[in-house]
């Protein structure tokens, strides 16, 4: 009982974490998408894993504000966006209107979707299983949704693990701050939030493409293959951040699994 407690009220920040997060979110490079360089990398991407989208339904997982979903509407597919963020789900409703796509989006929780079994082509989510509670249920549950023959795509990293070039701008940070020229992230509130989630996730250590890779084909996927080549996505999103923020991004462990319902 405990346990279960504990969980639910976990879940609960999460999703008021991200609902805080809506206001914002698509300022950010790494979320909205800000270059048609970045779009075209995207639908690389897709295209690689996921084939041709005319004709197959496709199911975002924790949507937010739609921008994968927009991305997959491109390349044909009938989209279906899941989050369980009124606030997410607001924005990706204006953004669709906005641009005249047929998308739908529902409120719904992407460890337990309420979809009908075996109703989708494809899968595919974007930074959502490294802030899972429960992964493996949630890899069941994308399984059971899934046709026969179908598709899961999971882009996700380990955001968790320190590289060599965030451990130098952690130290230039620290130097900063001790010099009164920055301020210490550990008081913003908005941060400290992010880290205690982090620290009670599953992948609280990092989201490593190993162990996401085995869960998967615990779950019955098979095959199950990792793609650790995400760089024409990276150098498109580092023009728009700083030297030090592009040069991490590029060296951390990103990757995209594409998992295969037999």
């Amino acid at each position: 009982m405990t346990t279960h407690s504990s969980n639910f009220n976990l879940r609960d920040e999460i999703k008021e974490y991200w609902s805080m997060r809506a206001a914002t979110f698509d300022e950010q490079p790494g979320h909205e998408i800000f270059s048609d360089q970045e779009r075209l990398a995207w639908h690389d991407l897709f295209r690689r894993h996921l084939g041709d989208g005319t004709g197959k339904r496709a199911l975002d997982l924790a949507s937010g504000t739609g921008v994968i979903s927009h991305l997959m509407h491109d390349l044909g597919f009938e989209v279906t966006g899941l989050d369980w963020s009124e606030a997410m789900l607001e924005k990706a409703r204006a953004k669709s209107k906005l641009r005249q796509s047929n998308i739908r989006f529902i409120l719904g929780d992407a460890e337990n979707t309420l979809e009908d079994d075996n109703s989708y082509d494809v899968i595919v989510t974007r930074h959502l299983v490294w802030t899972l509670v429960d992964p493996a249920a949630a890899f069941a549950e994308w399984f059971r949704v899934l046709k026969p023959g179908g598709k899961l795509l999971v882009v996700d990293g380990d955001f968790v693990s320190p590289t060599w070039i965030s451990k130098l701008n952690k130290a230039m940070t620290g130097f900063l701050q001790s010099i009164g020229l920055k301020r210490d992230v550990a008081e913003i509130p908005q941060l400290k939030t992010h880290r205690d989630i982090l620290a009670r996730v599953h992948f609280s250590q990092g989201a490593r493409a190993d162990e996401v890779t085995s869960m998967l084909k615990t779950a019955g996927f098979d095959p199950v293959m990792a793609d650790f080549n995400m760089r024409q996505i990276h150098r498109a999103q580092s023009k728009h951040l700083t030297l030090a923020k592009g040069l991490e991004r590029g060296a951390q462990h990103r990757y995209a699994i594409c998992a295969t319902k037999p």
